[in-house]
């Protein structure tokens, strides 16, 4: 599915996040429903089954959340990242405590089933726009404290990350532009304080706009909210003389239409921070 290898995130980073979110759902005296109705001596053995179709994303995370609940817990992956799920599709076999699967199953689950849902949701626009040689790319619009492995799954459903915080790159936005007093001196005084390895961005929302970027010289020219026959007017003067990368209300009905323009990326904010889960469920089977 991806054109470049996905590289799983290491577990050093995985496991704060995970040991975080058994905290919270443990709370002050830990899953009492399960102790109470569960013996202590109890095993059994689960699987994570697909519910619907799409592309698994966060399988590590959920090995993590039965695994700290009980480092005895068996967990055999079935699938890799990246897979694609058909309803039914087993996912892995938990085999351990019955009290510490339940336990963990919530947290596993919330990881597995958002992630899973961006990298279907990111697949489906990478495939409706290859055609044109674009790529979708995903924003700052994270769920707070989830932004590395929400971008990690973007990665898994074949986009590709925009910056991760605001020490990456500098993009210049409209209010920057305004404050500064002109898109010029906004990239004159960031030039002057950046390093050598740092890439320029900047937003603009008229051909005028882009005319004063494309003098100035940046790296990366976000087009915001252009329609398509301005988008196409926009590609032919740049003209390769930066990156092209089109925002603003791009749906995966949209999305071929404005690749079609000649942009070479397009960033959706909702891929991360508004996509539906994909459905997926602990079954005894």
């Amino acid at each position: 599915m991806n054109a470049a290898p996905v590289f799983a995130l290491p577990t050093v980073l995985l496991e704060p996040l995970v040991r975080a979110t058994l905290t919270e759902d443990l709370g002050r005296a830990g899953d009492i429903t399960s102790d109470a109705i569960i013996g202590a001596e109890v095993q059994s053995e689960l699987f994570l089954v697909a519910r619907e179709t799409g592309v698994l994303a966060g399988i590590d995370l959920a090995r993590l959340a039965f695994e700290l609940m009980d480092a005895k817990v068996e967990f055999e992956p079935l699938m890799a990242d990246g897979a694609a799920l058909q309803k039914g599709s087993r996912i892995a076999r938990i085999k351990g405590s019955a009290r510490a699967i339940l336990s963990a199953e919530r947290t596993a689950l919330n990881f597995l089933c958002h992630l899973s849902g961006i990298a279907s949701a990111t697949a489906d626009i990478a495939q409706r726009i290859a055609p044109y040689g674009c790529k979708v790319t995903c924003t700052r619009k994270t769920t707070p404290m989830l932004r590395s492995v929400e971008k990690y799954a973007v990665r898994v459903g074949g986009g590709s990350n925009h910056r991760f915080g605001l020490d990456d790159a500098v993009l210049i936005k409209d209010n920057h532009i305004a404050i500064a007093g002109s898109l010029t001196v906004a990239v004159e005084r960031a030039r002057a304080a950046i390093g050598h390895m740092v890439k320029i961005e900047v937003e603009v929302d008229t051909l005028t706009q882009l005319d004063e970027a494309l003098a100035i010289g940046v790296d990366v020219i976000l087009l915001d909210n252009m329609d398509t026959d301005t988008l196409v007017e926009a590609v032919k003067r740049i003209d390769g003389r930066a990156v092209s990368e089109a925002s603003g209300g791009i749906t995966p009905d949209t999305a071929a239409a404005v690749a079609a323009t000649g942009v070479d990326r397009i960033a959706i904010g909702w891929i991360t921070h508004s996509t539906k889960i994909l459905d997926i469920g602990l079954d005894a089977i």
